[in-house]
């Protein structure tokens, strides 16, 4: 007797295999969750290319097994500041990597942006894959929801930066200085001291009030080591924000751990230790012409309006009453701080010849007085170029920072337009005295690629690690 056979039905066929093709885009969709994806240039310091010359990019997925064939791909795009827009897309390949050739015919900068997508052009996201349920589990979901979950490249590359310059700065710049230095001494240098409960056995901490020119007081916290002694000053300076004091990492004490004196700089000048809801109040009240702080362009028409005015009044006010401290050494003020931190340390640096170090990391806003006439790339989170933020764009007064001043930039992302890399580069290059800059290739404004990437530091006038 001959034994019948049945056929699956065709329907039945579809679904198995589905069912198995989606089992094997959930195995790949874990393994890419742990990869990165690497960027690099041919040369390896990215700012050495000549106008013309090729400048030649891999990339290329790492820490990722196998994956099935044509499921996933990398989308790049090349922008740069000729104007110049080239896209393309390759199947993701985990031994050859993606090249990409461009070139740039003048001084400035090429962006090459990329991402891993799927078939669709849908963008990869990562997935968690530990366990929440441990503390350190725990401790890994908090860090990775901080996390860029794209597969990305964001970098670049530069032309001659070092003979980049923005647009000329006013001709009385000097004189208008002049004119504000003039009105800050009009008001009696004194500050109001309300000691904190101990932060730590070694230093005493005191929320900081100095009258000053302009809206509001210059406030912050200060902290001084307890045994008595001469000591460095640093002063830190924090980015753009409305977070509030004593919650986050605006405005809060910092300490010096002894061996110096801390000041924590409020930004916007306002009282310390408040509650909530003044801090709401407050922040409503600083944003004009429905624009958050700074933005408003009927404000930055005029210098003396816009809110970069108050702001530095208080910086000038800040380290003019540092100053004062017996505990001062009276030769190491230090400032630093990052994005529009980084804005503030160039700002106070330029504004006191007293100022010895200055740490600007991803510094903000610089070139402002010259991106929408020079056309350079920028991301679209920017102050629009008027002829009165010329007085406060950083590169000009870098100019005028000490020639004994050491300046370090912490940090300069080839793939930072938030800061964009050409700004950065006009800022080196007009600083005056000992400098250094350290270009990191792939770096966003917030982000360093965790795998082993492309850095390197340019110095000059006789900068040497201390």
């Amino acid at each position: 007797m001959k034994t019948k056979t049945c056929s699956p039905r065709p329907s039945a066929v579809r679904l198995v295999g589905f069912i198995i093709g989606m089992a094997c885009f959930a195995l790949a969709d874990g393994e890419l969750d742990s990869a990165v994806l690497h960027g690099e240039t041919d040369k390896e310091r990215a700012i050495d290319y000549q106008p013309g010359e090729t400048m030649t990019f891999t990339l290329q997925v790492q820490g990722a097994q196998a994956i099935p064939q044509d499921t996933y791909f990398i989308r790049w795009t090349r922008t740069g500041d000729d104007g110049l827009v080239e896209n393309g897309k390759a199947p993701v390949s985990l031994t050859e990597p993606l090249v990409v050739k461009t070139k740039l015919d003048k001084p400035g900068f090429v962006r090459v942006e990329a991402s891993v997508v799927d078939r669709n052009g849908k963008e990869y996201r990562k997935q968690f894959r530990g366990d929440p349920n441990t503390p350190e589990g725990k401790r890994a979901l908090n860090a990775f929801e901080r996390m860029d979950k794209r597969i990305f490249f964001d970098g670049g590359a530069g032309v001659q930066p070092e003979t980049l310059q923005s647009v000329p700065e006013p001709a009385d710049f000097d004189a208008f200085w002049a004119r504000r230095r003039a009105r800050l001494a009009k008001v009696p240098l004194a500050a109001e001291r309300t000691e904190l409960e101990h932060y730590a056995k070694n230093e005493k901490v005191y929320a900081v009030s100095i009258r000053c020119a302009g809206p509001r007081p210059s406030t912050g916290y200060l902290a001084v080591p307890v045994k008595p002694g001469k000591y460095p000053i640093r002063v830190s300076f924090h980015g753009y924000g409305h977070t509030y004091p004593n919650k986050g990492h605006v405005i809060s004490p910092i300490l010096g751990y002894g061996n110096c004196i801390s000041f924590n700089f409020s930004p916007h000048g306002y009282e310390l230790g408040r509650e909530p809801e003044y801090y709401d109040e407050f922040f409503r009240s600083i944003c004009s012409g429905g624009y958050t702080f700074g933005f408003d362009p009927k404000q930055n028409a005029d210098p003396e309006t816009s809110y970069f005015s108050g702001y530095t009044y208080r910086i000038m006010r800040a380290l003019e009453w540092l100053k004062t401290l017996p505990e001062w050494d009276g030769k190491n003020l230090i400032v630093e701080g990052g994005s529009m931190g980084g804005l503030q340390s160039v700002w106070a640096a330029g504004l006191d010849p007293d100022v010895s170090l200055a740490r600007p990391s991803i510094p903000w806003c610089c070139d402002m007085g010259g991106r929408d006439t020079l056309k350079r790339i920028v991301s679209s989170w920017y102050i629009h170029e008027t002829p009165a933020l010329r007085y406060y764009d950083p590169v000009n007064l870098a100019k005028r920072i000490s020639k004994t001043c050491r300046v370090e930039i912490v940090r300069a992302g080839l793939g930072d337009y938030c800061c964009p890399p050409s700004g950065v580069a006009v800022l080196f290059n007009n600083i005056p005295g000992p400098k250094k800059i350290n270009w990191v290739q792939g770096s966003t404004h917030g982000y360093v690629p965790p795998e082993k990437h492309q850095a390197f530091s340019v110095t000059g006038n006789g900068w040497t690690q201390p």
